[in-house]
């Protein structure tokens, strides 16, 4: 395995892995571990098969288009449409998502510092300016300092699991919780809160494309990839599930009602070591912040190329705005909403990653357009679909209460 190969996994692993993990707890801590790892088994082996189905759809559309491209060529101006309003409907959410994350962590760092109390709105506004603000300088800049962040990220995530995995009590963490949820929790509405969440976290396949140009459309090197680079999350999620869930069990996780700052405390107090505290802290700010850049980068870029603005001061302040406005002030009056925002992500992200991809995948193998095609046939299709309905209405179910 080269070089390249090995970057490509990196960045397939790297996309998935974010913000998401610290949402994952608080989702499934009311299933119990085992379930919680069966959905996880389930929701890769989708997101799997809809990887290789990506990778399908751009051998044969063409080495070097976009999504957007590629779309366009197979399903017109309507399919772009579709395609271009889910992507920023997602980018959108994730923003927003990471804005309120973020937000609630600096403020938990910044109160004893300053020793002043900042409200939600504040901290918000901080968050946003501070590390908003790098998006303007550039792409190349920010690429560099995201692969520095992202590799500080991993190496902290495998010093916590290593110091908290013995603490892990295995009875606890093989118990489910959900016989006992609080009262007036149906196990139904807790597992409709977390199948979006957990589909959300396992989307890495917005750099499908980019892959598929940088290894010059060598089919069987991008199928490694994608498999290998899409495991690697399972397996980090379920450490991370373990070392949550298995220290401070799914009852404690549940009550914490999606507050971040709380997880994270109630972590550190396991650890009972000043260092090991650092690494967690460290961590949830990395996980957050990587995946906070990644996404407004790819925002950013997006927006300056539908409006076409100039890659001048004036121009990028624009786009800019345009970029940040309407999710700051979304997190700003409704601050609470860190993983129910992340689980209306998975909306979007159904669209672009099942639905559209069936239908160009439809179309193509009509046209026996030949090259390599993701075994399975036209029912692999059919429950790749349907799973996609479900993810759908699971999130609507959730959202009209």
């Amino acid at each position: 395995m080269n070089l390249k190969m090995l970057g490509s996994i990196a960045i397939v692993a790297g996309t998935a892995i974010g913000g998401g993990m610290l949402a994952l707890p608080l989702a499934t801590a009311a299933l119990g571990i085992m379930p919680a790892i069966m959905l996880l088994v389930v929701i890769w082996g989708l997101s799997a098969y809809t990887s290789l189905l990506m990778l399908e759809i751009n051998l044969r559309a063409g080495v070097g288009d976009n999504v957007h491209g590629i779309t366009g060529k197979t399903l017109g101006k309507v399919g772009q449409l579709i395609q271009g309003a889910s992507f920023l409907s997602l980018l959108f959410a994730l923003t927003m998502v990471y804005l309120m994350g973020g937000s609630s962590l600096l403020e938990t760092r910044l109160e004893p510092l300053l020793g002043v109390d900042l409200n939600n709105q504040v901290s918000v506004l901080l968050f946003t300016l501070i590390f908003g603000g790098f998006i303007a300088i550039g792409v190349t800049w920010i690429d560099k300092v995201s692969r520095v962040l992202f590799t500080a990220m991993v190496v902290l995530l495998v010093l916590v699991v290593a110091f908290l995995l013995p603490e892990v009590n295995i009875v606890a963490s093989l118990t489910n919780f959900s016989a006992n949820v609080a009262e007036g929790d149906k196990l139904d509405q807790l597992w409709l809160a977390a199948i979006p969440v957990v589909f959300t976290s396992f989307g890495f396949h917005v750099c499908i494309a980019t892959i598929v140009r940088y290894l010059d459309g060598d089919a069987v090197s991008l199928r490694k990839i994608l498999l290998i680079g899409s495991t690697i999350p399972l397996f980090c999620y379920i450490l991370w599930l373990l070392v949550t869930l298995g220290t401070l069990g799914g009852e404690t996780v549940h009550g914490f009602a999606g507050s971040l700052p709380d997880l994270v405390n109630a972590l550190q107090g396991v650890a009972q070591s000043a260092i090991v505290s650092q690494f967690i802290d460290l961590f949830a700010n990395l996980a957050l912040i990587t995946s906070f850049l990644g996404v407004t980068m790819s925002l950013f870029d997006y927006v300056a190329e539908l409006t076409r603005a100039r890659d001048d001061k004036a121009g990028r302040a624009k786009t800019w705005l345009i970029t940040f406005v309407p999710p700051l002030l979304c997190a700003l009056y409704y601050p609470d909403g860190f993983f129910q925002v992340l689980g209306f992500a998975a909306i979007p992200l159904v669209v672009m990653i099942i639905f559209l991809p069936i239908a160009m995948a439809l179309k193509q193998r009509k046209a026996q357009m030949g090259g390599y095609e993701v075994a399975g046939g036209n029912l692999a299709l059919g429950v790749t679909g349907l799973l996609g309905v479900m993810i759908v209405l699971a999130q609507l179910m959730v959202a009209l209460g």
